[in-house]
C-alpha cells in the first residue's frame, strides 16, 4: 500500500511505524481496503510428500503478487510412514502460529511505543493418533492442545505483550474453530 506521507519515517522494532498509522487512516476511510484473500496451490509428489506454490494474493482492492513464488514442501517423519525429508503438516501449523504471533507483537508493539529487542520462542502441540487414524471418535484428529513459551526482551510486561500477540490471525484461526469448505472434484 502506497502512503501518502512525506515525513521522515519513524521506525520501531523494524517497522516503519508511520506507514503503519497511514495504512490504520486509509482503512478506517475505506473498510473495503481490509479486505484480503490468501492462496496457495500444492501438488501430491508421491507417498508423503505435498509441494506448495505460493504466487499472489488479494489485498488492498486489487490482485498483488509477491516478488517471487514461495515454494514448501511437506512430508512425514519415518515413523509416520514418511521419508523424514521435510516437515510435516502440524509442524507446518506450529511454525505459522509463532511466525504470526512474534510478527502481530512486534507490530503492536512498534504502534505502541514498544521496544522490543528480541524474541525467541519453543512451541509444543500435543496430538492422539488414534483420532488421525479412525479408532476412536472421542479423540480430536488435530492438536488437543498447544504450549508456547516467548522470551522477550523488552521493559514492557509479560502480560501486555502477550496481550499484543493475541491480535494475531493464526492465533485466531488455531484457538477458535472456523467453517473449512472442502470440496473434491474428480477429473
Amino acid at each position: 500500500m502506497n502512503t501518502m506521507n512525506t515525513q521522515t519515517p519513524t521506525i520501531r522494532n523494524g517497522v516503519n511505524v508511520t506507514a503503519l498509522f497511514d495504512t490504520i487512516e486509509a482503512v478506517k476511510g475505506n473498510q473495503a481496503i481490509a479486505q484480503f484473500k490468501f492462496r496457495a496451490g500444492n501438488r501430491w509428489m508421491g507417498g508423503d510428500h505435498n509441494h506448495t506454490t505460493v504466487k499472489g494474493f488479494y489485498g488492498a482492492c486489487e490482485e498483488m503478487q509477491h516478488a517471487q513464488t514461495f515454494e514448501m514442501d511437506n512430508g512425514e517423519p519415518a515413523v509416520l510412514l514418511g521419508a523424514d525429508e521435510y516437515p510435516n503438516p502440524v509442524e507446518f501449523v506450529l511454525h505459522a502460529l509463532i511466525g504470526c504471533l512474534t510478527t502481530t507483537m512486534v507490530y503492536h508493539a512498534a504502534a505502541r511505543g514498544i521496544t522490543i529487542d528480541g524474541i525467541e520462542s519453543e512451541l509444543e502441540g500435543d496430538l492422539d493418533l488414534r483420532g488421525f487414524l479412525g479408532l476412536s471418535d472421542e479423540v480430536r484428529k488435530g492438536f488437543h492442545n498447544v504450549r508456547v513459551t516467548m522470551r522477550v526482551k523488552s521493559t514492557a510486561s509479560a502480560a501486555a505483550l502477550r496481550e499484543l500477540a493475541k491480535y494475531s490471525p493464526v492465533y485466531d484461526i488455531v484457538s477458535n474453530s472456523l467453517p473449512v469448505e472442502v470440496r473434491v472434484e474428480t477429473c
